[in-house]
């Protein structure tokens, strides 16, 4: 069994509107809360972290899947949309929505299409982040298909 381990270093040297820096691997950046939740927002934040990482796996995961199927793709693009809920004070991040977009070539088949379908659905049930945040956080996905 192969195990991975990745490192991250963090620094914050204030209080809550500070600015800090993290660094892991090439991902060096500031962070800070975000301006919705009354932050300098500068940098990134955990809400979109959560999302890059969330979408990042599930992209990556797809190409992996078509690669292996051997579903020739002339475009693979997407959107992501993370939605935080803020209630009494209490800050939940409750969905992620992926709405992955995948062209074929011109003469690609109905099979072609539908494996295309197939392959969306498959890839988000087994991204590994999508399984760890799975019973947390909601997954939404509205894939597009074009030939």
């Amino acid at each position: 069994m192969a195990q991975h381990s990745f490192h991250l270093k963090a620094n914050w040297p204030g209080l809550r509107n500070d600015v800090g820096d993290i660094e892991s691997g090439n991902l060096i950046t500031k962070i800070s809360i975000p301006p919705e939740m009354d932050g300098p927002g500068v940098g990134t934040n955990p809400d979109e972290m959560l999302l890059g990482a969330a979408a990042t796996c599930y992209i990556i995961t797809l190409a992996a899947m078509m690669e292996r199927s051997k579903l020739e793709k002339t475009g693979l693009t997407m959107t992501s949309e993370g939605i935080v809920d803020v209630t009494k004070g209490v800050i939940t991040y409750k969905k992620i929505i992926h709405r992955p977009e995948i062209v074929l070539k011109e003469d690609a088949s109905e099979k072609d299409i539908e494996l295309a379908k197939k392959l969306a659905e498959k890839a988000e049930s087994s991204c590994m982040i999508s399984r760890a945040i799975q019973g947390n956080v909601e997954v939404e996905l509205e894939a597009k298909v074009i030939s």
